[in-house]
């Protein structure tokens, strides 16, 4: 298996089930890993045979850009893009940190992570 991932990438943005949230907007970091057979040798150094990382950074981006109300609706619009962009992807992980989430207390962030699993046809 390969592993193509973006760790820490950070962004500002309006995500937040309150309203006010989706006014002052918050600090948040990405975790996103692809894992996927290795179908080719990589002496070739044919980008097409991988997950371009660029194009990852570009779906993150792009989720990140529309408000959410939940933070698991955003992590799920970014595994939904990486699954039609990379239909041999087995195994992809996303993670959203927020930092400093409005709560009662001193909280440092708040965190969710989906993992997906390719079903697998054999099994079906």
């Amino acid at each position: 298996m390969v592993k193509v991932a973006l760790q820490g990438v950070k962004f500002f943005a309006y995500h937040g089930f309150y309203p006010e949230e989706q006014v002052l907007g918050n600090h948040f970091i990405i975790d996103v890993s692809v894992e996927f057979p290795q179908q080719h040798h990589y002496s070739d150094d044919e980008i097409a045979h991988t997950i371009n990382y660029e194009q990852l950074y570009a779906m993150v981006d792009t989720e990140m850009c529309h408000t959410r109300k939940l933070l698991e609706t955003v992590v799920q619009g970014i595994i939904d893009r990486v699954k039609v962009a990379y239909t041999f992807a087995e195994i992809i992980k996303v993670s959203i940190t927020k930092q400093n989430p409005p709560l009662a207390g001193e909280v440092a962030a708040s965190f969710i992570q989906i993992t997906y699993h390719k079903p697998n046809d054999d099994l079906q």
